[in-house]
């Protein structure tokens, strides 16, 4: 059994926006692998059953918010008595990435992601698979809250199409293959670009290829999160 985590934060007011990247990949997972399949409230969070070349996997998408991830997946892998390292793989949203771009870690620290880190800490430590997957940089007169938790524009769509594509089959090797090969397969160089000033710059430019040095995300809905 492996565990398939997409981040995001629940309720239509959040559907497709930039910090429900996870969600959006685990719905494309689904739409090639678990067809027919009916969804289940499990976990604090809805589920699929697929298979993933060869592989029997729970495809997730916790419906707690973002910064409560860790309760749905420590849930789960207490239940399937999984090994985080080996049988988890979380997926979620960066803004250190331009849209269209995906990275994959073995493991790593949470950068700032409150996803990450509260599931960091419901599984005492950071040592399982991760990919993510880029959202763009902040521009510079927007408040980061505010971006993440906005809808890609019309200009990014070919860019966020070819990262859920890249994206699935990124997940499809790394269950058949593993994570290493797929980290040289899917892993690569980037070429840094400037940050955007406003949004306005983004549709002028008819390109979403940013990039930042920052690694850190804000992920609770503007109620009740900390938008540093």
């Amino acid at each position: 059994m492996k565990l398939i985590v997409g981040l995001g934060n629940p309720g239509s007011q959040y559907d497709k926006t930039r910090h429900n990247a996870g969600f959006m990949v685990v719905d494309a997972l689904a739409h090639k692998h678990a067809v027919g399949s009916i969804a289940k409230a499990r976990f604090s969070s809805a589920t699929l059953d697929a298979n993933i070349k060869g592989e029997k996997v729970l495809l997730m998408k916790p419906t707690v918010y973002m910064n409560r991830s860790g309760q749905s997946v420590g849930e789960a892998i207490r239940f399937f008595k999984l090994e985080p390292s080996e049988d988890l793989i979380v997926i979620v949203d960066d803004i250190a990435l331009p849209v269209g771009s995906i990275r994959l870690r073995k493991s790593g620290g949470s950068g700032g992601h409150n996803g990450l880190s509260d599931i960091d800490r419901a599984l005492g430590g950071a040592d399982y698979p991760r990919l993510r997957v880029g959202v763009g940089a902040v521009p510079k007169l927007m408040n980061q809250a505010d971006w993440v938790l906005s809808r890609f524009m019309s200009e990014e769509k070919a860019d966020l199409d070819t990262a859920l594509k890249d994206s699935v089959s990124a997940v499809e090797h790394v269950l058949d293959q593993g994570i290493i090969s797929a980290m040289n397969m899917f892993n690569k160089k980037l070429e840094k670009k400037p940050v955007p000033e406003s949004p306005n710059d983004i549709r002028s430019s008819g390109t979403s290829d940013q990039d930042t040095k920052s690694d850190s995300n804000t992920n609770t809905p503007r109620s009740e999160r900390d938008a540093g």
